[in-house]
């Protein structure tokens, strides 16, 4: 549950970029070791500059719950990495969100009232006992508790294989469903499930606006992956056009792209994977690569200002930065420190007791698998 928040003042907005540096900085200097600033690998440099840890939603929270000695997580990212920050800390702790308009489109597009009505549909035609819903990091707390109270699991990018292989019982020979209802993001599932080997006629859209999610019986009775229809904004830009644009200009060049990207740009490209196996790739590759990476726009600049030894450029050629992380900035990072060093908690985010039971065991069952 969100905090109702106080508007943050014009003079943030009229401050010079320097004036705001030097009022971050001050801020963090006085609040010391109490102070935690968590920067999504997303987040524009203004404000990663003061991040004291870098990473993807889930590695930020398990930062945060590791730190114990932090009571103040000023999280710079959007409201459902907060959220899990707040489920996985401890009560002791107070979880941030600079601006609580940053959200994430992705996320609403599973909204729990839709979850359950569609779970209650899947019921009319298979065994419910015997799907599981796997839901992506990128969904709200109440997904997550949904997912956990039904015996599913979280996944990240980076270990969604092995969640799916879990649930299918792929790779072990164990299944424990006969199918999985994944959320919210369509192209992780799709990309995942045919990576894994199944066949594209086995994996099913669900559209929630529509009765039975817009499929027939029969559909639904010979799926083993059913899609919510959701995607991510951003990576939905990339196209296989921008690929092969890039391969005509550059025939030695590399693409690696985010597997939120759609089948088609993922089957294009050189590589493709999570945000960290993206960054890693950067790093193995050799001096001299010319490398166009398919994601969030900041994250691409990022790495080519720390590897000038290679070309490296956004797919994505008329930018694609995610506009909500970018809600985050200097001015709002400057006003909830000084709040904080004046004892005010602004934007503080937290999830209810039960949301946030359920919802852990959700992530702990995904820590299991992996």
């Amino acid at each position: 549950m969100l905090k109702i928040a106080a508007s943050m003042p014009q003079q943030y907005r009229d401050a010079s970029a320097e004036d705001l540096a030097a009022r971050i900085a001050a801020a963090k200097e006085q609040l010391g070791e109490r102070l935690l600033i968590l920067g999504h690998h997303y987040q524009m440099d203004e404000v990663m500059d003061f991040a004291d840890a870098r990473g993807d939603s889930f590695g930020l929270s398990r930062i945060a719950a590791d730190r114990r000695d932090a009571d103040l997580i000023v999280f710079c990212g959007v409201h459902f990495m907060a959220e899990s920050a707040d489920i996985l800390t401890g009560p002791e702790q107070q979880v941030v969100l600079p601006d609580l308009s940053a959200g994430c489109s992705m996320a609403d597009m599973a909204d729990i009232d839709q979850v359950e009505a569609a779970w209650a549909d899947l019921a009319t035609v298979v065994d419910i006992e015997r799907v599981m819903p796997i839901t992506y990091m990128n969904s709200t707390a109440a997904i997550k508790a949904f997912v956990g109270r039904h015996g599913g699991a979280v996944c990240t990018s980076s270990n969604a294989r092995a969640v799916l292989s879990w649930a299918l019982g792929a790779e072990d020979g164990t299944s424990r469903a006969d199918r999985v209802f994944f959320l919210p993001d369509q192209h992780l599932g799709r990309n995942t499930a045919l990576a894994m080997g199944y066949p594209i006629d086995e994996l099913m859209l669900w559209d929630p606006a529509q009765r039975l999610g817009g499929l027939e019986t029969g559909a639904i009775e010979r799926s083993r992956v059913l899609l919510w229809k959701g995607h991510c904004s951003v990576h939905g830009r990339f196209t296989l056009d921008q690929v092969e644009r890039f391969r005509a200009e550059h025939p030695d060049g590399k693409v690696v792209v985010h597997p939120e990207c759609t089948q088609d740009v993922v089957d294009a490209a050189d590589a493709w994977g999570s945000t960290d196996f993206i960054i890693k790739w950067i790093e193995a590759a050799p001096e001299g690569t010319v490398v166009t990476i398919g994601t969030e726009v900041h994250l691409v600049k990022r790495l080519a200002d720390e590897h000038p030894e290679m070309t490296i450029t956004c797919l994505d050629d008329e930018v694609c930065p995610c506009v909500t992380m970018a809600r985050i900035d200097a001015p709002h990072l400057a006003w909830v420190l000084e709040e904080a060093v004046a004892g005010r908690v602004r934007n503080q985010i937290t999830v209810d007791p039960e949301t946030s039971r359920w919802a852990l065991v959700a992530l702990e069952r995904m820590l299991e698998i992996t």
